[in-house]
């Protein structure tokens, strides 16, 4: 009976750790939501409802804190990932991909501010950085496969790289932020369409132009 007991508090004991973990990351990631792109171990704490002490109990140092609020946010970001048809025309394979992107885009986009800002040092948010471009890059080399086996071998490094820059997190932020723009979703999302389309037709992979509306005749 001594040993059922003590297992019973050990894993009590363990779960409350969980939680409180859980509760420290998901305080973080809330409050760079919220645009506090650096908040202090007070406020996280605060924002948590555990103790300044609980929050160093439970994680080494600030490095341990961003790997853990890294894998919870990879969590956030993988719920978003729709399907996608390998075999569908250009033009839906192209809707799929910039659909899927703003969303992510859009919901991370705090955390990648912050996660920009704190790189320089934080080797785990560089190393997460860094695994979040080869995993776009991966995913534009399934989505365009056709598209870059069409391309010289020696041509192929540049249209995935300009792809890269077109398709990505920076050019939506650019796009939302431009003054020149209202930053509405549908209308961003269409540019980048645009974009993405312009760069495989530059490559002469493409659809061509789109054609120019100009009303009723």
């Amino acid at each position: 009976m001594p040993a059922v007991s003590e297992t019973v508090v050990t894993d009590g004991r363990a779960g409350r750790a969980a939680r409180t973990r859980k509760a420290v990351v998901d305080a973080l990631l809330a409050l760079i939501d919220a645009g506090n792109l650096r908040p202090t171990a007070r406020e996280v704490a605060d924002a948590a409802g555990v103790s300044l002490r609980s929050v160093y109990v439970h994680f080494d140092d600030v490095e341990s804190l961003f790997l853990a609020a890294s894998a919870r946010h990879y969590e956030r970001i993988q719920a978003l990932v729709t399907p996608w048809d390998p075999d569908a025309p250009l033009d839906e394979r192209v809707d799929a991909l910039v659909a899927r992107r703003t969303r992510i885009y859009k919901e991370g986009a705090q955390v990648r501010r912050a996660a920009l800002l704190q790189a320089p040092s934080s080797p785990a948010l560089r190393n997460a950085l860094e695994r979040g471009r080869r995993a776009g890059r991966a995913e534009l080399e399934a989505v365009f496969a056709a598209e870059l086996g069409r391309v010289a071998e020696a041509e192929r490094a540049r249209l995935l790289a300009a792809l890269e820059v077109v398709a990505g997190a920076g050019t939506h932020e650019n796009l939302t932020t431009h003054p020149g723009l209202d930053g509405a979703d549908e209308g961003v999302a269409g540019l980048m369409r645009d974009l993405v389309h312009a760069t495989l037709t530059a490559w002469g992979v493409g659809r061509g132009p789109r054609p120019t509306t100009t009303g009723p005749a």
